[in-house]
């Protein structure tokens, strides 16, 4: 979740009294992300005020950062330690995870054009982390964000639901995106086929959404806490983190293409997955998030997606 100063909002924010009214002094609103707004209540503690979440969404996700808990990791995760219902409105109080941001996110900093060792380091280091965790039937029961059903519901491979949501996520808003991207349909459709001919694949954590904000370094730049599961937070093949990661890193500086070019051929040297296995999810997870925020080029990530499509070379082939 990324720190997003706003004083206007804190001063007209009614949850810093609601849990002052609980004892906690000296609350700040320090972060906010499509998934909620986050407090630092003191004492190592976070509070989560979640958007649009149910109880049992939570009870799952609650789950999720149990299973990842129980393998012993470099760097710390996600531990919610209570929940109430407000209203209607799920508040989650959690762990305070240590250190500060990798680095703020591409849409408010010009990444330089070279890509640091210690930034890469950094992202090796987590990727192998995290692909360390066994997937788990929690996981497995997650939802993506804005599809309408658990990922791997009727499904026993990670290849194959991946297959399913890409089709239906690509019928879902698909003419706003083919009004963007030349010869849609038949990118799709190449798409589908090369996830269809992938390779079986270990089954492990998957979260999604590793953008640097979400990686906490401590001062000596080392990656002490993974943060903000549940995006695209899934079990499935490793090689699909890393894809995802390689392509978020820089979404929107002026050497974002030469970065995403980088870290894939860095991910495949270093971690050993196939160059074209990155690229399909790469398309994969351009298709399934192209219309989270808006339907046209006024959205930054819509934007994104439709450039990603349009020079990935298994789409565009």
């Amino acid at each position: 979740m990324e720190n997003i100063p706003d004083a206007e909002a804190a001063l007209s924010d009614p949850w810093l009294a609601y849990f002052d009214d609980r004892g906690h002094t000296g609350v700040r609103r320090v972060g906010a992300g499509v998934e909620g707004v986050v407090y630092r209540l003191g004492g190592g503690r976070v509070a989560k005020v979640w958007s649009g979440r149910s109880p049992a969404d939570v009870d799952l996700t609650r789950q999720v950062y149990a299973d990842i808990a129980r393998h012993p990791l470099p760097f710390s995760t996600p531990e919610i330690l209570d929940v109430e219902d407000h209203g209607g409105v799920l508040v989650t109080y959690e762990r305070e995870l240590p250190g500060g941001s990798l680095r703020p996110d591409s849409a408010h900093l010009a990444y330089e054009r070279e890509l640091s060792t210690r930034h890469s380091d950094v992202l090796l280091a987590v990727l192998r982390g995290l692909a360390s965790v066994p997937g788990t039937d929690a996981m497995r029961r997650l939802t993506v964000r804005g599809d309408d059903r658990p990922l791997w519901r009727d499904h026993d491979c990670f290849r194959d639901a991946l297959v399913a949501l890409v089709a239906r996520a690509a019928a879902r808003n698909g003419a706003a995106l083919a009004a963007c991207v030349p010869d849609f349909d038949a990118g799709v459709e190449r798409t589908l086929e090369a996830l269809r001919s992938l390779p079986d694949a270990p089954v492990t954590a998957i979260h999604g959404d590793l953008v640097p904000p979400n990686i906490h370094v401590d001062a000596a730049g080392r990656p002490v806490a993974v943060l903000d599961f549940g995006f695209y937070t899934t079990a499935g093949d490793p090689a699909f983190e890393a894809a995802v990661t390689a392509a978020v890193w820089d979404m929107y500086g002026p050497h974002a293409e030469e970065h995403t070019a980088v870290l894939t051929r860095l991910f495949a040297h270093e971690l050993g997955y196939a160059p074209a296995t990155l690229t399909t999810y790469q398309a994969a997870y351009a298709l399934t998030t192209y219309d989270l925020f808006g339907l046209d080029d006024r959205d930054g990530h819509f934007r994104w997606c439709a450039q990603q499509l349009r020079r990935n070379a298994v789409f565009s082939a």
